[in-house]
């Protein structure tokens, strides 16, 4: 796929996915929502990446949708009127200009198989606040801003932030966060529990780098796979029996995979040297977590 609103570095297995619209503060478009979910289906079966960090070129990460776009600006068809039952079937292609973009995005880096880190370096609004609530991570530069303006705009949340956001600060601050509709400087981010951590501009990208070799290095990328998988699905279950189920399928297909390297290597006191790949999954693994 050629890229016009993103761009991609590889380096030492961490891909960075730059939103690249820096004239427009990187500001959403239909095309970039297009871009952003080929990249994140696509990297399950890159086995040469091992983590993906996603920030912004120039001074902003995304400062939300791009308002100057003519027509409906959310690349929405206002002649049709869906219902719920309409949308039981995402696939259907009636659905394309229905379904909201920024979703398409955060269910395809929910559903990724590699850790996904938000380096944001400047304002994140709107969307560019909420695709980051899928990632695994939320680094901030000091620079940043971060608001869920939606009620100032007259419109819902999007990109599935009703699932996430409570998930990550709880019900009651995830409440006053869309009811306010403010906007976060770095250190209001982080004490809300928005943000892991708030470093210098400089350092940014570095320690967003420094967390993935921390995940991911001498890890099995099956294992880890799956324990992320494992921690998002399961732990929305209604009870723990169906994460019983999942985890007795998800131990017995490592423990004779990587898991069996894994025991070996820490008998002999050495680092392991797991072969698995996350593009060869356990049988079971495409049944449970659709690719689509």
């Amino acid at each position: 796929m050629d890229f016009h609103t993103i761009r991609h570095e590889v380096e030492d297995g961490i891909l960075t996915v730059y939103l690249d619209r820096p004239d427009h503060l990187n500001a959403f478009t239909v095309e970039m929502a297009e871009e952003l979910e080929h990249t994140f289906t696509a990297v399950n079966d890159d086995d040469d990446v091992r983590a993906v960090i996603v920030t912004g070129s120039g001074r902003a990460f995304c400062a939300g949708m791009d308002l100057s776009k003519a027509g409906n600006v959310f690349g929405l068809d206002g002649d049709q009127s869906p219902s719920l039952a309409d949308m039981a079937d995402l696939d259907d292609p009636a659905l394309a200009r229905v379904r909201d973009t920024g979703g398409r995005v955060t269910l395809a880096i929910y559903n990724c198989r590699k850790p996904v880190i938000a380096a944001i370096n400047g304002a994140a609004v709107g969307i560019g606040a909420t695709m980051t609530l899928a990632m695994d991570a939320r680094l901030v530069s000091a620079k940043a801003r971060v608001g869920f303006v939606f009620g100032k705009l007259g419109i819902a949340p999007e990109a599935c932030s009703t699932w996430f956001l409570p998930r990550i600060v709880g019900l009651p601050t995830a409440l006053d966060l869309m009811f306010r509709a403010d906007i976060l400087d770095a250190q209001a981010a982080h004490a809300v529990g928005l943000a892991q951590a708030v470093y210098e501009p400089e350092t940014l990208i570095a320690e967003a780098r420094a967390l993935a070799d921390a995940w991911t290095k001498n890890r099995s990328p099956v294992s880890f796979a799956l324990i992320r998988q494992m921690l998002y699905r399961n732990s929305a279950q209604p009870h723990p029996v169906e994460a019983h189920r999942v985890d007795s399928l998800a131990m017995f297909y490592t423990s004779i995979g990587d898991g069996a390297e894994g025991v070996q290597s820490f008998l002999e006191k050495r680092d392991p040297e797991f072969t698995a790949r996350a593009s060869a999954m356990p049988p079971f693994y495409n049944e449970w977590v659709p690719r689509s």
